[in-house]
This record gives structure tokens, C-alpha cells and sequence, in this order.
């Protein structure tokens, strides 16, 4: 199941992205070239999940401070012009010889497992009650991956790397320093949104997007249109009208919204219905788990696949404000699709290790 829902996931994603690539044959483009695309990037991924579930949880551990460095070296340079590649006024990209690629979703993944082996070392298990137990080295991740993301700027990838590593920390060492943690990050959310002319224009779009229909509102109100269109059971598949471009961004950031257009909530319900189904069935890893680290790493991993959902679904029914991250399995794009299946690899890697030991 861990990995079977996954691969329905990453289906029902080719089936969407084939349904908004139909138009392209009636302009003249090619209405394959995108689920193609789409499907090598499940191929990859797949493949750099066996690669991770060959993985050793001692392996893991041993080289999370060299992918840590790596992800940390890889952000810094994507904030650097003419290195990063500029799309929608933000520095997040790299361009590789075969995709672009962006370090958040390496981020995502060098996080989890470095936060593990840092929390669970011999001298954290001794000085878990203090508050250099915090800064070391949950404030400390939190700010070397923080800084260089917020200078891309990519504020909705600063809070998920946030959030991961309090939730780790709180795993491990308790609520009592994190709880303020999250007062002080609420209030340093809010400042950022104020500072930031463009930040504070998303935000007045999520407030009253019909302020501004035509403009900052428009992809908000064409997410909520296509809800409302596709009602119960949908219109029907290639029958939405996302397919004539009304909303931006589709493929990607707003695909759960055309999902919903085409198959309705009966749709949207059976995929998060599958998120769910698929925590529930994670948490037993986690619970099975016969080593801290290996225990605060299926947490940590469970919580870079489960958070950028909630990130993503919130965004787009209006709950919080866009924040450009892709739906898990769902949307196209070829870095989030390989490091969510190297997440899955390094979970049934763990699963099969608590096999081994009962």
C-alpha cells in the first residue's frame, strides 16, 4: 500500500495533465508531449526509489551531513543571478542537462534525514531538556535553509521546512521550546507579508480576490469556479473548462482545482482519501521503527510528503494564501516527482529493516 497509492496518485495526475494537453493538438502543439514528459518523470522516480530502498538506514545516516551540505550549497546558488533561473519574479530553479531543477525539493528530503540523525546522536538523547537542545540543531536548520529561500524568495518553502523540523523536534524533545518557536514565526510571517509589496498584493487576492477579479483575484476565482463547476461528480474528463487556459497553472500548482472541475468531489474526496489512507499506513512504519533515528527519519519523511499537501489543497480552496507549492504525486514537474518516490524508497526501506529485526 505504501507504494501502490503512490502509483495511483502519480496515475490520476497522467490522466489529468493528458485531459489539459488535449487542447494543444487544436493550436497546433503536440497533445502528447506533456504526459510523456509526465511519465518519464515517474520512471525516474521510481527508479531513484529503488536506488533509496537499497539504502541502509546506517548509509542514510552516515551521509546526511554531505546531502544536507549539498542541499544547503544548491539553494544558495539558485539565489544567485544569472546562476538561478528567474521564473514569476522568484530565483528557484537550476538548470540541469535534462530537466530544471529545483534544490527545495532536495531541501525536502536532506532535511528529514539530517534533522533525524542530528536529534537522535548520543548528545542530544543526554540534553534534551535544554534550550541549546532547540538551536541544535532545530533553529540552526531551520535558518541555514530558511535564509537562503527566503533570498530566492520562496516564503511557502521556508514554512514547510519549518514545520517539519518542529514537528521533529516536538517528537523528540517536547513541546516547550517550539510553542514559542511558533508565535515568534507567526509574527515574522506577518512582517514579511507586510514588507513585501508583492507578498502583501497575494495576500489582499486571498482576502477579497473580487477586489481585483481580473488581475491578482483571477487564478483564485477561476480555483473556486472550477470547484462549483464540477459540483458532485464532474463534468466529465477533457470536458472542463481549465482546457481553454482560463486557469493558469493547471498542470501544476492548480491541479487538485481541475481535478475537482472534471471529477467533482467525488474526485477531489477519493485523493485526499488516498493521502490519508496512505499516512495511516506510513504512521505503522514509524511506530514499528527499532531505532530513534530511524523512527524521527519516518516521521520527518512522512511530514515533507503529508505538509506541502495541506500547503497546496489550503491554497487553492482559499484557506491560506498561494504559495507555489505542487501537489504531491499530482502535479507535473520532474524534481518534486523524483524526490517525493525517493521519500517512499527510504520509508520501505525502513519498513523492511523492522521486518528483518522481528
Amino acid at each position: 500500500m505504501e507504494i501502490i497509492i503512490p502509483l495511483i496518485l502519480s496515475g490520476c495526475g497522467l490522466v489529468m495533465i493528458s485531459s489539459l494537453s488535449l487542447r494543444n493538438s487544436m493550436a497546433g502543439g503536440n497533445p502528447y508531449m506533456a504526459p510523456l514528459k509526465q511519465f518519464q518523470f515517474i520512471g525516474m522516480g521510481l527508479t531513484l526509489m529503488m536506488i533509496c530502498l537499497a539504502w541502509s538506514s546506517s548509509s542514510v545516516r552516515k551521509n546526511s551531513g554531505k546531502l544536507f551540505a549539498l542541499a544547503f550549497f544548491l539553494l544558495v546558488i539558485t539565489a544567485i543571478p544569472g546562476i538561478g533561473i528567474k521564473v514569476g519574479g522568484a530565483r528557484r530553479w537550476l538548470s540541469l542537462v535534462v530537466i530544471r531543477f529545483q534544490p527545495l525539493e532536495l531541501a525536502l528530503l536532506a532535511v528529514p534525514i539530517f534533522m533525524a540523525d542530528r536529534l537522535t546522536d548520543e548528545d542530544s538523547l543526554n540534553n534534551r531538556g535544554n534550550f541549546q537542545s532547540f538551536i541544535r540543531p532545530t533553529l540552526t536548520v531551520i535558518l541555514m535553509m530558511g535564509i537562503p529561500l527566503m533570498l530566492q524568495p520562496n516564503l511557502g518553502g521556508t514554512i514547510i521546512v519549518t514545520a517539519i523540523c518542529f514537528v521533529m523536534h516536538i517528537e523528540r524533545r517536547g513541546w516547550k521550546y517550539p510553542v514559542w518557536g511558533v508565535i515568534l514565526g507567526f509574527a515574522a510571517v506577518v512582517v514579511l507579508i507586510m514588507i513585501a509589496p508583492y507578498r502583501m498584493r497575494r495576500f489582499n487576492a486571498f482576502w477579497d480576490p473580487w477586489s481585483d477579479p481580473t488581475n491578482t483575484g483571477f487564478q483564485i476565482i477561476q480555483g473556486l469556479v472550477a470547484f462549483a463547476n464540477g459540483s458532485l461528480t464532474g463534468v466529465g474528463i477533457g470536458k472542463g473548462l481549465q482546457e481553454e487556459r482560463y486557469l493558469p497553472e493547471a498542470d501544476t500548482d492548480y491541479i487538485f482545482p481541475a481535478i475537482g472541475e472534471e471529477f467533482g468531489l467525488v474526485g477531489t474526496m477519493f485523493l485526499l482519501i488516498l493521502y490519508a489512507l496512505w499516512t495511516w499506513r506510513v504512521y505503522y512504519i514509524y511506530r514499528d521503527a527499532k531505532t530513534p533515528f530511524t523512527k524521527s527519519l519516518a516521521l520527518g519523511l512522512t511530514a515533507s510528503v503529508i505538509f506541502p499537501m495541506f500547503v497546496n489543497v489550503a491554497g487553492v480552496t482559499k484557506l491560506m494564501p498561494l504559495t507555489g507549492i505542487p501537489m504531491p504525486f499530482l502535479s507535473a514537474g520532474g524534481s518534486s516527482m523524483m524526490f517525493m518516490w525517493a521519500k517512499v524508497g527510504l520509508l520501505m526501506s525502513i519498513k523492511l529493516e523492522n521486518k528483518r529485526e522481528e
